[in-house]
C-alpha cells in the first residue's frame, strides 16, 4: 500500500452497529506523552550476521570486564560483546555450544560466572546448562528438565533457577512435565569471593540440581481460571513454566506459566512450589480496556468489544514499594498450536450462543470481530456445543500485582493507543516485514513480550519491549497503583528493507537494565536484544526534568 495515501480512522460506528456492546475509542481520553522525565538515545549497536529468527535473543551483563554476553540462538552461540565504550560495542568471541544441544536460549552471568540455557535437540529432552568464565571457557555443564527456556542467579549468588518450559511434541504423543531446576552454587561454602563461584561452579554435581515440580497438584482443584488443558495431560505434564523473577531476598521466586495463564510461587530453599495464582481475565468490553481486533477493517478501530483476554504473560520481574514486593508482568499471550493438537479459531469460524451474541451475524464479520483469534478451550460454558464467551490471547498490556496475585494495575488499551498516536501508518505491523500496517490486530496486538526495572535516583521505571510493531514503552511505576506513561521510542525504519538490514531494529526480546553504577560510563544503560533483525541495541538513560508526583 503506498504509505502516502493509506489513512485511518479510530473508529467507525456505522460499522460496529447497536446492540453489540462496542463504545467509541473516545470514552476514554487519547493517551499523550507523560511527564517526559527520561530521555532515551540510541548510543551503539552490534549486529550479527544472522537475519533469521532468534539471531539477538537475551543479553546479561557483567560490569568488571564490562561484556555482554547474548544469545544467539540462529547460530546455537553465545556473542560476548565488548560494551567498554556503548556507542562502538565489538564482538570479541563466539561460544559455540551446539555441542550441548540444539541452541542456546537464556543467559546469566553473576561475579564473572557466566551460565547458559542449552535446549536438546531432541526438545522433549532434558537439557543443560553450560558454566563458562565471562572469556567463553566452559568449565562445568550440568542436566537440568526439558527445555529450559530461562534462567537467573538470585541476588545474593547463592541460587541458579532455570526454568523448564517442558513442551509437547508437535504430535502431542510426548509431553514432559514443566519444573524448575534450583542449583545450590554455594553448598556448604558462604560467601563465595568472584573467583570462588568459578571454582564452586567448576565443582558442582548432578546432586547439586533439584527440582521444583508440579506432581504435588496433580489431584489438587486449583484456582479458577487457571488453565489445564493439553490432551490427556497431568497438571504437571500441563504446565509450563516460561520466566522467573525473585524477591531481593533470595527467597521467594515468581514464575510464569504462560499457556496457563497464571504465575507460581517458589520457596527457593526447599525447592518447592508453594502454590499457584490465578491471573484471571480482561474484559475488553470495559472502558480502557478497547482493543482493535481486525486486520481486514480498513483502519486503526480501538474499541470495546464483548471479548475477554487470557493475560497469558511471558517477561515477568519485580520491585519494591514501601517495603512491599509486587511483580510486573508482560502480557503477550501465547496459545497451542501444534499438528496434533490446536486451541485456535478465529470467531468468525465459531458459533456463537444466540442469547448471548444477539448480533453474531453482525458481530463474526472480519471487519469486526470475525478475524479475531480465540481459544476454542474456553467459552462453552454449558457444553451445549456454541459459545457463550470469548476469550482472546494475550492482554496487550502490561500489569502489576501484589505478591500474592492481586491486580493493582494494568495498562489497558496504552499500548494501542500510543502506537496508534505515533505511528499512525504502521499500527500493529508484523515484526518481520514493513508495509504490513494493521497486520497483527487480529492476533494480540503489538504483542509486549520483554521487560526490565530499572531505579533512577528515586524513581523505579519500567521498560516494555513491543515484539511486534517494536519499540520500547516507557513507564514510572514508583507508586504500582498509579503509575505513569513516560515516553515510546521506536528505533526501527519502516521505510526500511528488513532483508537487506536497513529496517532498524526488530522483534525486541530481550531487555536488560544496567544502573549507572555499573555502566561504563556512569550512566544507566538499556540493553535490547532483537530476535529477527539479529541487533543488540544499548541506548542512554538521562533524566529530562525533575519529577514531582506519584509519592
Amino acid at each position: 500500500m503506498n504509505r502516502t495515501i493509506r489513512r485511518y480512522t479510530i473508529l467507525s460506528l456505522t460499522l460496529l452497529g447497536a446492540g453489540l456492546g462496542a463504545q467509541p475509542a473516545s470514552a476514554t481520553p487519547p493517551v499523550h506523552p507523560g511527564p517526559q522525565t527520561l530521555d532515551l538515545q540510541v548510543l551503539g549497536s552490534f549486529r550479527t550476521s544472522i537475519f533469521a529468527e532468534g539471531g539477538s535473543e537475551i543479553p546479561a551483563h557483567d560490569p568488571k570486564s564490562q561484556r555482554l554476553f547474548v544469545t544467539n540462538g540462529a547460530e546455537g552461540k553465545i556473542d560476548i560483546i565488548d560494551m567498554a565504550d556503548p556507542a562502538n560495542p565489538v564482538l570479541v568471541k563466539q561460544v559455540d555450544l551446539l555441542g550441548f544441544g540444539k541452541a542456546a536460549t537464556s543467559v546469566a552471568v553473576h561475579r564473572g560466572l557466566v551460565a547458559a540455557a542449552v535446549v536438546n535437540a531432541d526438545r522433549q529432552q532434558n537439557g543443560q546448562v553450560v558454566f563458562m568464565d565471562t572469556d567463553g571457557n566452559v568449565i562445568n555443564h550440568l542436566t537440568v528438565g526439558a527445555l529450559p527456556d530461562m534462567l537467573t542467579f538470585t541476588p545474593n549468588g547463592r541460587y541458579l533457577l532455570v526454568a523448564n518450559e517442558g513442551e509437547p511434541s508437535d504430535d502431542y504423543t510426548v509431553d514432559p512435565e514443566g519444573s524448575v531446576s534450583i542449583i545450590d552454587l554455594e553448598g556448604d561454602e558462604k560467601h563465595l569471593c568472584p573467583g570462588g563461584y568459578l571454582r564452586r561452579a567448576a565443582r558442582l554435581e548432578q546432586e547439586d540440581v533439584r527440582t521444583a515440580g508440579f506432581a504435588a497438584f496433580n489431584d489438587q482443584q486449583l484456582p479458577s481460571g487457571i488453565r489445564v488443558f493439553g490432551p490427556n495431560a497431568s497438571v504437571a505434564q500441563d504446565m509450563e513454566p516460561e520466566y522467573i523473577t525473585i524477591d531481593d531476598q533470595s527467597k521467594t521466586a515468581w514464575v510464569t506459566l504462560q499457556e496457563n495463564n497464571a504465575v507460581a510461587v517458589i520457596d527457593i530453599k526447599d525447592a518447592k512450589v508453594e502454590k499457584l495464582l490465578s491471573l484471571g481475565f480482561k474484559d475488553h468490553s470495559l472502558p480502557g480496556n478497547e482493543l482493535d481486533p481486525s486486520n481486514e477493517d480498513g483502519g486503526i478501530n480501538i474499541a470495546n468489544w464483548p471479548v475477554k483476554g487470557m493475560y497469558l504473560p511471558d517477561a515477568i520481574a519485580s520491585y519494591l514499594y514501601r517495603g512491599k514486593t509486587y511483580i510486573v508482568t508482560a502480557n503477550e499471550g501465547d496459545s497451542r498450536d501444534y499438528a496434533g493438537f490446536s486451541e485456535e479459531a478465529r470467531i468468525k469460524d465459531l458459533s456463537l450462543d444466540p442469547v448471548a451474541f444477539p448480533d453474531a451475524a453482525l458481530l463474526q464479520k472480519k471487519a469486526n470481530l470475525g478475524r479475531l483469534k480465540v481459544t476454542t478451550t474456553l467459552g462453552d460454558a454449558d457444553g451445549d456445543g456454541d459459545f457463550d464467551e470469548l476469550y482472546s490471547f494475550g492482554g496487550r498490556s502490561f500489569s502489576i500485582r501484589t505478591a500474592d496475585g492481586e491486580l493493582v494495575f494494568d495498562s489497558g488499551a496504552d499500548l494501542e493507543r500510543i502506537t496508534a498516536e505515533q505511528l499512525p501508518f504502521d499500527f500493529n505491523s508484523e515484526n518481520e516485514e514493513n508495509d504490513s500496517f494493521d497486520g497483527r490486530s487480529d492476533d494480540k496486538g503489538p504483542e509486549p513480550e520483554g521487560l526490565a526495572i530499572g531505579r533512577i535516583g528515586d524513581r523505579t521505571y519500567c521498560f516494555l519491549g513491543l515484539e511486534r510493531v517494536g519499540g520500547v514503552m516507557v513507564y514510572d511505576i514508583t507508586n504500582p497503583r498509579a503509575p505513569e506513561f513516560v515516553r515510546y521510542l521506536n528505533n526501527r525504519d519502516f521505510a526500511g528493507d528488513p532483508a537487506l538490514d536497513t529496517a532498524g531494529d526488530l522483534g525486541p526480546e530481550g531487555m536488560l537494565f544496567i544502573d549507572a553504577a555499573k555502566s561504563p560510563i556512569k550512566m544507566p544503560l538499556l540493553v535490547v536484544a532483537n530476535e529477527i533483525s539479529g541487533s543488540t541495541t544499548i541506548y542512554g538513560i538521562e533524566p529530562a526534568k525533575k519529577h514531582s508526583g506519584g509519592k
